[in-house]
């Protein structure tokens, strides 16, 4: 380059270091910067204090018979979480069971009929209220519909509740995957003549299986910490039970229940038990997002 651009260059930058424009529009850049890392960092020390405060105080009640000992009754000695963390996993795995069928076909027929539906629309729209309702709601809606019908709490009334909360999730994922399939891709599937129903469950679906897996296991991970609907449905059992028509233990309310008693044996079980929930959510969320992200198109 030579002396005369490189000193019309320079004349340039120093014209630009002493326009107001340029010096008041660089300062809004570094205080917009410098407020972005504050509220960064504010985030991170919040979130490190409170896994902190979780590992410490819950890493003292982790022992053998907290997998392996019913819920002590109040004033006994020991005692464990075997109970409700059998009732959770029967509840949502059952959720689970449900909602992942429920939620991928809804989000194929929202990708691939979609746009030319009212129903869709309608369908997409009840689908953002859900994922936004309070979870308290949807417990509400279960009691008045099923639990006041039947007169008693049951685990049913309390997967039915968290049903309703995975549903959308996978719907959502799914219909997002989906739209990240090439069209030349559906175009030559339909070139080859394959009928609408197999380019979307074959082609498409496939495609995108990662990624709906992937939405799958983060519904699984909402509900699994789930308190408010459970304490219209299920409710809770002191005892060790695996009938689903009956009140049923539950780790969310058991953790809500013990850690506002005066009992210090069931505050240390509570501590516990909120450990194995974060860390169960943090073990999934974090599969979620490393086994399949290499697979998910785009």
């Amino acid at each position: 380059m030579s002396q005369t651009a490189q000193a019309g260059i320079k004349s340039a930058d120093q014209a630009q270091a002493v326009n107001p424009v340029y010096r008041r529009r660089l300062l809004q850049h570094r205080m917009g910067m410098l407020f972005s890392f504050l509220a960064m960092g504010l985030g991170l020390f919040v979130l490190a204090w409170i896994l902190l405060t979780l590992v410490f105080k819950g890493v003292a009640a982790l022992n053998l018979g907290l997998l392996t000992e019913n819920t002590p009754g109040p004033g006994d000695a020991g005692g464990g979480l075997l109970n409700p963390i059998v009732g959770s996993l029967m509840m949502v795995g059952i959720s689970t069971l449900i909602s992942t069928p429920i939620g991928i076909l809804a989000g194929v027929y929202l990708a691939e009929y979609g746009e030319e539906s009212k129903l869709a629309q309608v369908t997409r729209f009840v689908t953002d209220i859900m994922l936004s309702a309070p979870s308290i709601v949807i417990g509400l809606f279960i009691y008045a519909i099923y639990v006041a019908n039947v007169n008693h709490f049951s685990g049913w009334a309390g997967t039915f509740a968290i049903s309703l909360i995975a549903i959308p999730v996978v719907v959502r994922t799914t219909d997002n995957m989906l739209k990240l399939v090439p069209s030349g891709l559906r175009e030559a599937a339909f070139a080859l003549g394959a009928p609408r129903w197999k380019v979307a469950i074959i082609v498409r679906l496939r495609a995108v299986k990662a990624g709906v897996v992937t939405g799958v296991l983060l519904a699984v991970a909402r509900i699994s910490g789930e308190t408010a609907p459970l304490l219209f449905t299920a409710l809770n059992n002191q005892f060790f039970s695996t009938n689903m028509n009956r009140p049923i233990a539950n780790l969310p309310v058991v953790i809500n229940q013990f850690a506002m008693s005066p009992y210090d044996n069931w505050v240390s079980l509570a501590w516990g038990g909120a450990l194995l929930i974060t860390f169960s959510v943090l073990l999934l969320n974090v599969l979620s997002r490393t086994l399949f992200k290499q697979q998910i198109p785009g």
